[in-house]
């Protein structure tokens, strides 16, 4: 009976260095997967710092446009400001041309009874110089 014991301890102890190998072995497995994983976490951080950087470069180069774009915004608004008074300036005289326009035609529609007369007036008085006119070439004619 003591053999049995003897070959169950030997039993006992090549299945206690089987798993003492296997678990070396996984360990060993586990140990290269985490150095991998470490290693890949190192580049990310570099590659992270350098975004960053570029980050932050960017919401400068953003933040300098938006000035910028602001303040020519600013000067836009004069510029429309400035041609909204030139407009303007524009409509008032326009509306003084048409009011003295109307004032015009209005005094011309008042006085055209007086205009007509003095255009009859002045056909006569064209009328009659030129009978003044054809009358002494016609004495200077005769009398010659």
């Amino acid at each position: 009976m003591e053999i049995l014991l003897y070959v169950a301890a030997l039993i006992a102890a090549v299945a206690f260095a089987v798993l003492v190998i296997y678990l070396s072995i996984t360990l060993k497995a586990v140990s290269r997967t985490m150095n991998n994983v470490a290693n890949t976490l190192e580049g990310v951080e570099e590659q992270m710092e350098g975004i960053t950087l570029e980050t932050t470069a960017l919401l400068n180069k953003t933040n300098k446009l938006a000035e910028d774009v602001g303040e020519k915004s600013q000067k836009l608004n004069t510029l429309v400001d400035g041609v909204k008074g030139i407009g303007d300036s524009v409509q008032e005289f326009n509306q003084s041309i048409r009011s003295v326009s109307k004032s015009l035609t209005s005094s011309a529609e008042k006085n055209t009874d007086s205009a007509a007369q003095a255009m009859k007036w002045g056909q006569v008085a064209i009328n009659l110089y030129k009978k003044a006119k054809k009358e002494e070439i016609n004495k200077s004619k005769g009398g010659i």
